[in-house]
């Protein structure tokens, strides 16, 4: 059985549980406290040297990082990862999208507000955070003005970039005039399998 260590409060390790429930995989989920230090503990430093969640434990005790990677190898096989080459390639492009142009704005807003309550001991940094995740918005409203997902059908691009878009409000951030993306979310909690964060704990 797969076992994941994370926090289902996080953008990264909701992405995880969300494929696993969608394609059905049993899995055991283990909770882990980044605030409290638990990926720090001389444990977990042992199975993830970075000390970061989420990470996957194959039956066979391998274990694997990084929620893009951990999305790939799970969805490998199923129709949440298309066969063709271009449409592969695709699905990277917004998954890279995502962790380089989206996670460390929308989500690092979040984790200022949600977290650590410093929306207004940080508001610079903050009003940084959130006028370079409004880019990431805007990249994405435009695309999905012409696309319902982000490649030909709904795959693992769009759990990615879903995790973190659909709690931007929860850093400060409005999705009103995003129409586009609002109608997209929506076509994603419409997905079979589909789970809040809530549902996972």
């Amino acid at each position: 059985m797969y076992k994941v260590y994370g926090d289902i409060y996080s953008g990264n390790c909701y992405k995880v549980k969300l494929l696993l429930t969608q394609l059905g995989i049993e899995h055991a989920w283990e909770p882990l406290n980044v605030v409290d230090g638990d990926t720090r503990s001389e444990r977990f430093l042992a199975m993830n040297p970075n000390g970061k969640i989420p990470l996957l434990e194959l039956p066979d005790g391998t274990h694997l990082p990084e929620s893009g990677a951990i999305l790939w190898y799970l969805a490998e096989g199923s129709a949440l990862l298309p066969g063709e080459r271009l449409a592969r390639a695709h699905v990277l492009q917004w998954m890279f999208f995502e962790q380089y142009s989206h996670e460390p704005y929308i989500a690092v807003a979040r984790f200022m507000v949600r977290y650590l309550q410093q929306a207004e001991s940080h508001r610079e940094l903050l009003a940084e955070k959130q006028q370079r995740g409004y880019r990431a918005l805007d990249v994405m409203e435009n695309h999905l003005r012409r696309h319902d997902f982000f490649v030909a059908a709904y795959s693992i691009a769009d759990i990615a970039l879903y995790a973190y878009t659909h709690v931007a409000d929860e850093g400060n951030m409005s999705l009103r005039d995003y129409p586009h993306i609002g109608a997209w979310l929506e076509r994603v909690k419409a997905q079979p399998g589909h789970i809040t964060m809530s549902q996972g704990a």
